[in-house]
This record gives C-alpha cells, sequence and structure tokens, in this order.
C-alpha cells in the first residue's frame, strides 16, 4: 500500500500536522509505503517526520496565499502564482501518475489541501482523504473577484473526496462529504539533546517561545530587553540577538521539542502553533491579524480551549507583549491531543476497505 500525500506549501504548519499523521500510519502499518509531496525544503520535512523510508516529491501542488509577511496577505500576488502553477499542473500531473503506477501498489491520495489533489486521484482511480481546517474555497471567497472564482473551482475539487478528515479550529467545509472531527493534529515533543536541556533548566526566568512561522517577522532586538524578567527562545536565524535573555535554538530543533520547559508562546495566530502549545498547556500570546479567514476559527478556539493574551499589531511593535499580565482563562475545556493518531487511523480504514477489502472495519468513508 502507497499513502502518496500531496501537502500545501502554504507554510510548514500543513507540513508539521501531515508529518505527525504519517508518523502515525508508519507506527500503525510499518509496511505501508508512504509519498510526502511538497516544494517544503527536504530538511524542514525531515526534521519533522524524523524516519527513514519516506518518498520526497518535490511538487507543488497549490499556492495557498502568497504573503508580504507572517501577517499580511498578498492577494494580486496570490492571482499571479496561481495562474503561474495552473500552466504547470497538467504535467505534474502526468509525471506523478505516472511515478505512483511505476510502484505497483495500491494508493490512497491524502491531501491538505491542495485542490488539484482530486484530479490525481481521479486518474489513479484512487480513493482521496482530505485533512483540513479549512479550504482554499473560503480563504479566496472574501477578497472578491478572480480569487473568488478560483476559490470556486477549488470548492468543485473538494467535493470529489471520499472522506474529510476536519481538524479543530476549523471552517464550514461545506463539501457534502462523510467526515469525521479530530482532536489537535500533532506530533510529541522529542527529548533534546543533553547539553541544550541542560542549558535550558538552568534558565531561571520564565521561558517564552518566540515564532511566527516559516517566513518569520522582523522584531526590533531591544523589545527583549524591556523583559529583562523573562528569556526567550528563538528559532534559528542569520545572527544572534545581542541579547542576554535570548537564547537562539539549534538547528533541527522544533518549537515543539521546548514547549515542556516554556511558560507561553509569543507569536501569530497558527493551526500548527496552536495545536502544538496546547498539547503541552503553554500560555498563548497572539498577534492580531485580520486578512485571512482562519483566523476568526483559530481564535474562536483559542479563547475556548486555551489559556491566551491577545495583542494588537501595535502593542506588539511597541514591545507591550503583557507577558507581566495572568493569562485569560479558556471558557471551556482543552481538547484532547489525539488528533494525528484518529486521522491515521481513519486513513488506514479507509484504504483496506477500498483496496484489501475488510468488513470488520468500522469505517465511515
Amino acid at each position: 500500500m502507497l499513502i502518496y500525500l500531496c501537502s500545501s506549501s502554504h507554510g510548514f504548519g500543513h507540513a508539521a500536522r501531515d508529518a505527525a499523521v504519517l508518523q502515525w500510519i508508519r507506527n500503525l502499518r510499518p509496511h505501508w509505503r508512504l509519498a510526502f509531496s511538497s516544494v517544503v525544503q527536504d530538511s524542514v520535512l525531515r526534521c519533522l517526520l524524523a524516519m527513514d523510508g519516506v518518498a520526497m516529491r518535490r511538487c507543488r501542488w497549490d499556492v495557498g496565499m502568497v504573503q508580504r509577511d507572517a501577517l499580511a496577505s498578498d492577494p494580486l500576488g496570490t492571482v499571479e502564482a496561481i495562474e503561474a502553477l495552473e500552466k504547470q499542473l497538467p504535467s505534474q500531473l502526468d509525471q506523478e501518475a505516472s511515478w505512483i503506477k511505476d510502484q505497483g501498489e495500491p494508493v490512497l491520495v491524502l491531501a491538505d489541501i491542495p485542490p488539484a489533489a482530486a484530479e490525481l486521484a481521479m486518474r489513479l482511480d484512487a480513493p482521496l482523504v482530505w485533512l483540513s481546517n479549512f479550504g482554499w474555497d473560503e480563504i479566496y471567497a472574501p477578497f472578491g473577484g478572480v480569487l473568488k472564482r478560483k476559490g470556486e473551482q477549488a470548492k468543485q475539487a473538494y467535493q470529489r473526496g471520499d472522506l474529510l478528515l476536519r481538524c479543530p479550529f476549523d471552517l464550514s467545509m461545506s463539501w457534502g462529504l462523510p467526515e469525521v472531527s479530530l482532536g489537535l493534529v500533532c506530533a510529541s515533543p522529542r527529548a533534546l539533546p543533553q547539553g541544550l536541556q541542560d542549558r535550558i533548566t538552568a534558565i531561571e526566568q520564565p521561558l517564552v517561545m518566540v515564532g511566527f512561522g516559516g517566513l518569520g517577522l522582523s522584531i526590533d532586538h531591544g523589545l527583549f530587553l524591556r523583559w529583562p524578567r523573562h528569556h526567550f527562545l528563538l528559532a534559528p536565524s542569520g545572527s544572534d540577538p545581542p541579547c542576554s535573555n535570548v537564547t537562539v535554538l539549534p538547528a533541527g530543533i522544533r518549537p515543539l521539542d521546548v514547549f515542556p520547559y516554556c511558560q507561553r508562546h509569543l507569536g501569530k495566530p497558527g493551526f500548527s502553533t496552536f495545536c502544538e502549545a496546547m498539547s503541552q498547556r503553554v500560555g498563548l500570546h497572539v498577534v492580531e491579524r485580520s486578512d485571512f479567514a482562519e483566523v476568526s476559527a483559530l481564535l474562536s478556539g483559542l479563547r475556548r480551549h486555551a489559556d491566551h493574551r491577545m495583542l494588537s499589531k501595535q502593542a506588539f511593535a511597541a514591545g507591550d507583549w503583557l507577558l507581566d499580565q495572568p493569562l485569560q482563562a479558556a471558557t471551556g475545556s482543552p481538547l484532547p491531543a489525539n488528533g494525528a493518531l484518529q486521522a491515521a487511523e481513519q486513513i488506514v480504514l479507509c484504504a483496506e476497505r477500498r483496496w484489501e477489502v475488510d468488513p470488520g472495519s468500522d469505517l465511515i468513508c
């Protein structure tokens, strides 16, 4: 059996949750083959997957939203990128369908959440499982014009699937498909190298992880000095900030790996960040964003399920990060952190029912 994943190249968040699901599929069916198809850098994917034997297929299946930075979208740039991709997709579909057929195995197409995956599954006569908390149809619609039309085309593709695995913090995704709702979709922390663990545990101030996804965001390093009673952990960058209360993490260390040592996270609204931080009970300081439809669902879920603080862009830029203030308590209960396992179980069942006739499966699709 081959599980072929079409993963959005919009950002690292899709890759992070997809890697967590593939890890569970490997645990459940060690003999199955896995293919991860994306243009996210191989080094990032291998760090996220942390397992051998996954075929890396370098393909761009969607554009998502072109962004000026971690907090601002570029609608015109998005239209241009979609139109350029549409010219490349026919040959890419031919190439990947041919490669998959050459493997000589039954295949299930898993998609998060490029619409073009529907065409690939149709060519292969393969089951198609969508995994997401939104589709590009609802992201594009508010921009109107060409993007709205592209969103309508995306919705037509989404309606051709066999099953929707609905992640939390979700938009409507009204595609008329059988669906299963999931808990938090994320991996588990890995043990830190002993030297790094010793350094982090020796820090006496409260630890704050700072992260704005793959695009990052420029931060005036002097702002960290406004918070001398806190210590900040940052992802690797070109140069280390000249601040005594900042530690730059080594390459290959995920934010998730240091969350067990952190009290709070400072960053943007982001699905994978929310899932990972909530799974480790880390408080979230979230900088507002208003031009991406997913954000409203993310913030609604944040208020219900996690202790948090909201920051305006102006407050963030001024260094008014409220780290000395108590977190605002969640209005509801925490979400279960088993979403990646739930997704893997449903994918396994769907593949076995389609290709291996397994009448004992309790299958949704």
